[in-house]
């Protein structure tokens, strides 16, 4: 015991563990717990104050609160019901149809917008003035369905596009930068949307209304709309510019934050702007604020103490990982990856494993990029919401509580898995004994090998690079 207490990852252990209890437990309210994460990993200096606090550095956090801005300057000039108007007449004949749209239209905004944080807080207003249309009232079940389906939507189905999320871009610099290994954008998005799109999507609009019933009634009022007011057109104009800069960004190298940021200032400009000083004081959430900056510290400060490596390589040692059984093994890898969710949130998980691809690979057999892809559905299928900080951030704009947003992070996960290993063993039982025979798009670990890789061989091909905007360009 005297042991544990004096080695040097002990404290930083504890204080992570109870920061993680409280969040998954809600005990207490998220921005409190952030705080004592701050106030305790500060009096015990874990780490450095650039590290503890490195949450509000990050792109992520400047995201959130530019996205309570934008939100204020939409609802406020009238954007989000004017958009609301033209998308109920159409989309609230009935509660599926509702849900539906509201996650293929978060699905689909995310094939030219890179940004979560920036697809959740454009689309939050427009969701909630359609809500109010169809007579979805505030705090009701299905308020809370439609406001999850963003989340939800946003995050979890957008893991099929490669530069749509955090965690691909993370996943996809540290294998280039690891084992240079580049992930091209077409064959990533078809090895995943069947099953981590559109399979996942429908079961996730099949949940929302099973858990959260709604009765959305068309609107009665279907009068023409009225011409844009002078604030209506200014504020489409900078939200276009601010679109066209986040769609842009490999060109001219401003991330979304900043971009973000800067036409939320825009808005808050005596005489230019939107927004008074009253209507920003009331309408910025800053304890959804705080809570992400809470999540993306404890991430960084888990990796930087080196607790991410110690349970990485623990993990390694005590799961079963077996040449012989690839479907055990295919399971031992999506619990590790669920496993260190826990610890690091999805935006730290595919730094840390991907480091152990190789020996994970070597442990069971699987090439090097099977291993690499098998990531992908646990990052992306958080049990808790604090996992993902795009799915904290849609509760906090909806105010969703807690609880309805775990019951729906377990539901889809338990479907989720259990999809996701059947299809894995379909694949195993009709490509198992490949006896070096290789299929189009497909190849096997070695002759007479049972494991296949379902990696794309375009993968392993730089000079047939396609990038998301020669992909737009194209379309």
């Amino acid at each position: 015991m005297s042991l544990w207490l004096t080695h040097p990852l002990f404290l930083p252990s504890l204080i992570v563990g109870v920061t993680i209890v409280l969040w998954a437990t809600s005990l207490l309210p998220e921005f409190i717990t952030a705080l004592l994460f701050f106030a305790a990993a500060m009096m015990a200096k874990i780490a450095p104050p650039e590290v503890i606090f490195g949450g509000f550095a990050s792109s992520a956090f400047w995201l959130v609160f530019s996205g309570f801005v934008l939100g204020i300057a939409i609802r406020k000039t009238g954007l989000a019901d004017r958009a609301a108007q033209a998308l109920s007449a159409r989309l609230t004949d009935s509660w599926p149809r509702m849900v539906g749209s509201v996650v293929l239209l978060s699905y689909a905004l995310a094939f030219v917008m890179p940004s979560n944080m920036g697809r959740i807080a454009l689309l939050m207003p427009i969701v909630a003035a359609m809500a109010r249309r169809a007579s979805i009232v505030d705090g009701s079940r299905g308020w809370f369905g439609l406001a999850l389906a963003v989340g939800f939507g946003t995050f979890q189905l957008s893991a099929t596009i490669l530069p749509a999320n955090v965690p691909n871009l993370v996943m996809s610099g540290a294998a280039e930068g690891s084992y240079g290994i580049h992930l091209n954008y077409v064959p990533y998005l078809l090895l995943h949307t069947p099953v981590l799109g559109w399979l996942k999507g429908a079961v996730l609009v099949a949940l929302i209304c099973w858990l959260f019933p709604g009765k959305p009634h068309p609107p009665r009022d279907l009068a023409p709309l009225p011409p844009m007011s002078r604030d209506e057109k200014r504020l489409a104009w900078l939200l276009a510019v601010v679109l066209t800069l986040w769609v842009t960004e490999s060109w001219h190298g401003v991330g979304p934050a900043w971009t973000g940021l800067a036409a939320a200032v825009v808005t808050l400009l005596p005489r230019v702007g939107f927004i008074n000083g009253e209507e920003f004081a009331s309408g910025v959430n800053m304890r959804t604020c705080i809570y992400v900056a809470g999540i993306l510290g404890l991430a960084i400060a888990v990796t930087q103490t080196g607790i991410g490596g110690a349970v990485g390589n623990a993990l390694l040692q005590v799961m079963p990982l077996d040449k012989d059984n690839p479907f055990t093994s295919f399971l031992a890898l999506t619990g590790i990856t669920s496993a260190l969710n826990f610890i690091m949130t999805a935006n730290g998980v595919p730094a840390l494993y991907t480091t152990f691809a190789q020996s994970f690979a070597d442990a069971t057999g699987f090439p090097l990029l099977s291993v690499i892809m098998i990531q992908v559905l646990g990052y992306s299928t958080p049990l808790l919401p604090y996992q993902a900080s795009p799915i904290v951030v849609a509760m906090g704009l909806g105010k969703v509580p807690a609880r309805a947003g775990m019951q729906l992070c377990l539901a889809l996960a338990a479907v989720s898995y259990l999809i996701y290993c059947r299809w894995t063993t379909r694949g195993i039982s009709c490509w198992g004994n490949c006896n070096g025979k290789r299929k189009p798009g497909l190849r096997c670990a070695k002759p007479g090998s049972h494991v296949l890789s379902v990696t794309p061989v375009a993968f392993r091909h730089r000079e047939k690079r396609i990038t998301l905007f020669s992909l737009l360009l194209l379309l």
